[in-house]
């Protein structure tokens, strides 16, 4: 059957000849078994047999018949067939083999639609997709039983089996150099190693060519080196711009500094000096404005203190501003007098968490101290309450209290003269784009709010992942210097 490699199954009759080959009569012709393929099948029935084929084109005419037999071997060595047509001869001993290998000719080339022939050497165009070449070989015996295979070096692993398909189709050449090859055999299988070859060559396309690659990559490194000095030039800027506004805030500092402790100094050393001229008639009056004095110089002492640990304190939160005003709160909350009622603090977080930019953090945090300082050291308040909430377009602090309130003469005025403190914090809230509000009213407390833009105020913007390059403001996302 066919699992041994015959050509087809449904076999009508079997015969012997004197040779002791065995012929098949089956449905697709005469099928001729050497005694040899039978003897090996016969030891091994799942053997694969080597057979020789006689079908129509050799002018057999298979089929069934109710005659029994339907084949038989005459005395003379003739083999005959009959079906329900035709009475069929065939002589085993006459038949002769072809032992001539077809010679093979390549006939030409087309690609897309148009043909280029087949002399050496032959040019296509660029991008041509649908190239097609055709070949034949010369076998006059039988020359529909003649058999291909072909091989294009430069594209083709291996060998493509065609059959008795007279044409190769290819449709994903690149540009190069190709070589096709053909070989091809005849009806008893005898091969035409030589078989024939064609070189050709397919042109690039002008973004095919290595100078084009060469000039992509150029370009490429050109970019990057662009990218890398904009980003150098960025990082520049920043840079200039947070030491400028850190140089500033130490200068605010510092002249703050100097002008508290001068005033202070210059009132004690008239304190001092109106004691001197009233110990000795009046000591009474003389202890009492000494004790001021004093009072004076620790109030002097503390407010130098604050302005010196702001001079020389690092950014003060590094990491979620809710627990570092927190810890702030409990700070100011414990240095209080213990003598006197301390406010109630609370701290209040809406929205989910979201990182700062380093910059903005540490100014939100110092705007936060300042305010919290005023609120727990002059608003004689008995609750201060803090919020923080992390809004999808903008980012809030808020900070309360229900003390005394603030004059609006001094709101006005930007702050009492000589003070700084609310000065600064204006400052602060303009140096990162935040908008600064004040609520307040005599002997019904204050109510501080500081707005920043999402865009600024968060490394990652609700909307920064859908722009490749981002503006940002040159304020926001910038290390500040320590």
């Amino acid at each position: 059957t066919t699992r041994n490699g015959l050509p087809c199954d449904g076999i009508f009759a079997l015969v012997e000849d004197d040779a002791q080959s065995l012929w098949v009569y089956a449905r697709c012709g005469l099928i001729k078994l050497d005694a040899a393929q039978l003897k090996s099948w016969w030891q091994n029935p799942e053997a694969t047999v080597k057979y020789e084929l006689f079908d129509t084109s050799d002018g057999v005419f298979p089929g069934l018949t109710p005659l029994k037999p339907q084949a038989v071997k005459a005395s003379d060595g003739r083999l005959w067939f009959v079906n329900g047509r035709s009475l069929q001869m065939i002589e085993p001993r006459h038949l002769q083999g072809n032992a001539l290998p077809p010679p093979v000719q390549i006939e030409g080339v087309i690609a897309d639609h148009q043909g280029y022939g087949s002399q050496p050497s032959v040019r296509l165009p660029a991008r041509s997709r649908d190239v097609e070449i055709d070949y034949t070989a010369l076998s006059f015996m039988a020359p529909q039983k003649v058999r291909f295979r072909y091989k294009l070096e430069g594209h083709d692993d291996d060998w493509q089996d065609a059959g008795p398909r007279r044409q190769a189709f290819y449709s994903d050449l690149g540009p190069g150099n190709y070589r096709f090859r053909v070989l091809a055999c005849n009806n008893d299988g005898v091969w035409n190693e030589a078989g024939a070859f064609l070189e050709f060559s397919v042109l690039p396309a002008y973004y095919q060519t290595a100078w084009f690659r060469l000039l992509c990559v150029l370009i490429s490194l050109a970019l990057l080196w662009a990218f890398y000095r904009f980003r150098v030039q960025q990082l520049e800027r920043q840079f200039a711009i947070a030491l400028d506004a850190r140089v500033a805030e130490r200068t605010r500092i510092a002249r703050e500094l100097h002008d508290t402790l001068l005033q202070a100094l210059h009132g004690l050393m008239f304190q001092f000096q109106a004691v001197r001229n009233l110990l000795p008639r009046r000591p009474d009056d003389a202890m009492r404005l000494l004790d001021n004095a004093i009072d004076d110089t620790e109030k002097a002492l503390a407010a130098s203190r604050d302005t010196i640990h702001d001079l020389r304190s690092e950014p003060i939160a590094r990491g979620d501003i809710g627990e570092a005003l927190a810890a702030i709160g409990k700070q100011l909350a414990s240095s209080g007098d213990s003598t006197s009622e301390l406010p109630a603090f609370d701290l209040v977080e809406e929205g989910e968490r979201r990182a700062l930019c380093p910059s903005v953090n540490d100014e939100v945090c110092r705007i936060g101290v300042e305010v919290l300082r005023n609120a727990f050291h002059h608003a004689r308040a008995r609750r201060i309450e803090a919020e923080v909430r992390y809004g999808s377009h903008f980012f809030r602090l808020r900070i309360r209290d229900d003390g005394q309130g603030i004059d609006p003469k001094v709101l006005q005025d930007g702050g009492i003269a000589g003070h700084f403190g609310l000065r600064g914090v204006r400052e602060r809230a303009e140096r990162i784009g935040a908008q600064l509000d004040f609520w307040t009213e005599v002997g019904a407390g204050t109510e501080v709010q500081l707005a920043v833009p999402s865009a600024i105020a968060y490394e990652n913007p609700p909307e920064a992942g859908t722009k490749l390059f981002r503006k940002k403001d040159e304020k926001a996302c910038k290390a500040p210097l320590s």
